[in-house]
């Protein structure tokens, strides 16, 4: 696999898999730790959802400027590093029970994933700028995202063993380690990255840094607070009066504006060679926003799906193997003080703490009546974080069969180009929410848990679109960005991957509002269908675009 590709891709395969067994590993205990009634903070699901939909856009606000700082001024090899030890730190730091020290680590996580994302993704791209390569792009671009996809698979086994055996914040600490391990192998890598990791610096034409942070930096802090503190309607649902439904998401779409104000002005004062390709570019970021919107919710809405609406119960041979790996958390079918959840599963509190009632845990709530166990007897059910290592699963086995039909195609010359694998992508995405539509049917709107299989399906269906779309877009920007601002304009995905990410914890929040489920899911299917629509619309003027710069 390694032998028609750079030397470096494996360093960067594997540093990039050791930097997401961490990212996904706090990931996948982020908004359960956050609800947890006994050793968490008790958030209800709108809390746990905003908090965690501000977090993880953040995380993929600042390689915009963390892109512009490796482009200008620290190069590849300094941004990554930097970046990965202050995500490592950030890391531990969330190991200490503590709500003030949970937002500063949350700090250091976004802040060092503005240097560390955008920048290894351009340095791979570097290596595939050289002719010999060049027709390897995406391929090269799928074996680096099956990566990332291996440490997200297999961390979550780690979170829920520590989570089990020592409690939350020793499965964060080995997010850190996790974190310091993919440092370590990126710099055993150097001898192979030569020139690739150098600056850029200034070119002619580019903004000066202190204009960027004067007219850009600045107004986003300033919008960001004007957000913050603007108030809408008063009602019911919108009791804080927010104009998007919390106040930090305002504070977030309305500091976005300078930002997005800037990437415009890009193509505007861009040469004219230049305008056409920096065009489509940020006509693919407007467009996969609602991608990121529906499939960010694996974190949220999906993994309370997991935890509340799906069968986890283990038995027979299952359950020993299970129990052995320290995979298992053990239930006792008895009454005892617990958490009051409404039939909804929305938790109830009275001037802000939980109350507490004597009746059974809550995962027997939605238990067929016919497969409730035995008064006092014990059951063991699999951890809810595992649910997060089924995505990851399936790219890890569909990443080799998707590499090798585009391989085949593209040895009959009949390989679709990227914005047109993109565009499929969306529609495969798209039909993927049908699977949870079918699921909350099944299981007569949460009032009986369903088989796992359900979201094995829908993240299988969806797998095969994110293999279509994300590689391909970030194959995409690294194809078409001007020399000078490659790292800047992989920053511009990631801008959209954050819009996207806050729009998914703004839906996730909305989960508790529907009474029938089913319409949850048929929100999403819209939103992906008309992307999907768009981007085709897109696709013949996007291959113009890629056929005069010379590529596919």
């Amino acid at each position: 696999m390694w032998k028609s590709h750079p030397k470096a891709l494996p360093y960067l395969f594997l540093s990039e898999m050791w930097e997401r067994f961490g990212y996904y590993l706090m990931i996948g205990i982020f908004t359960l730790y956050l609800k947890d009634v006994e050793a968490g903070f008790a958030m209800t699901e709108k809390e746990a959802s905003d908090l965690y939909g501000t977090f993880i856009a953040l995380v993929f606000l600042t390689p915009f400027i963390g892109g512009l700082v490796a482009d200008r001024y620290l190069g590849y090899k300094k941004s990554i590093v930097i970046g990965g030890l202050m995500m490592g730190a950030g890391y531990f730091m969330m190991g200490i029970h503590s709500l003030p020290m949970l937002y500063v680590a949350m700090t250091l996580v976004i802040v060092g994933n503005g240097f560390f994302k955008p920048n290894i993704s351009t340095l791979l791209g570097n290596f595939y700028n050289e002719d010999q390569f060049k027709e390897k792009k995406d391929e090269g671009y799928n074996i680096f995202y099956m990566g990332i996809n291996i440490g997200a698979f297999i961390c979550n086994f780690f979170g829920a063993a520590l989570k089990i055996l020592f409690g939350w914040q020793y499965a964060f600490m080995a997010a850190g380690v996790g974190m310091f391990i993919g440092v370590i192998v990126f710099l055993l890598g150097t001898k192979h990255y030569g020139d690739k990791t150098d600056k850029k610096g200034v070119q002619e034409g580019d903004m000066p840094f202190y204009k960027i942070v004067l007219f850009i930096l600045l107004p986003s802090v300033i919008f960001g607070i004007i957000g913050w503190f603007l108030k809408g309607v008063q009602s019911d649902v919108n009791t804080n009066c927010a104009v998007f439904g919390s106040d930090s998401t305002d504070a977030f779409i309305f500091a976005c504006i300078p930002i997005i104000f800037f990437y415009g002005s890009l193509y505007f004062k861009a040469k004219a060679e230049d305008k056409r390709p920096i065009g489509a570019l940020l006509s693919i970021f407007a467009v996969v926003i609602l991608f990121w919107a529906v499939f960010k919710l694996n974190g949220s809405a999906l993994n309370n799906w997991g935890d509340k609406y799906t069968d986890r119960e283990l038995v027979g041979t299952s359950q020993q193997i299970a129990s052995k790996l320290v995979l298992t958390d053990t239930l006792t079918y008895k009454k005892d003080s617990v958490a009051l959840y409404d039939a909804a599963f929305r938790i109830q509190k009275e001037d802000g703490k939980v109350v507490k009632v004597i009746d059974y845990p809550l995962y027997f709530r939605n238990v067929k009546k016919e497969k409730l166990p035995p008064e006092e007897s014990k059951i063991f059910t699999w951890s809810a974080n595992l649910s997060q290592s089924i995505n990851p699963g399936w790219v890890i086995i569909l990443t080799p069969l998707v590499v090798a039909f585009f391989t085949f195609l593209r040895g009959r010359k009949k390989e679709p180009s990227t914005p047109t694998k993109i565009a499929f992508g969306l529609l495969i995405s798209a039909l993927s929410v049908l699977v949870m539509v079918a699921a909350v049917h099944i299981g007569n709107n949460g009032s009986e848990k369903v088989s796992v299989w359900w979201l094995v399906a829908n993240y299988g269906v969806i797998t095969i679109g994110e293999l279509f779309l994300s590689p391909m877009g970030l194959s995409v920007v690294s194809k078409l960005s001007p020399k000078n601002i490659t790292a800047l304009m992989m920053g511009g995905w990631f801008l959209a991957t954050s819009i996207g990410n806050k729009m998914s914890g703004v839906l996730a929040s909305l989960w508790d509002t529907y009474d029938d489920k089913a319409n949850f899911f048929w929100i999403n299917f819209g939103l992906l269908l008309f992307a999907t629509l768009l981007m085709f619309a897109l696709v013949k003027n996007l291959n113009k675009v890629m056929k005069e710069k010379g590529i596919n």
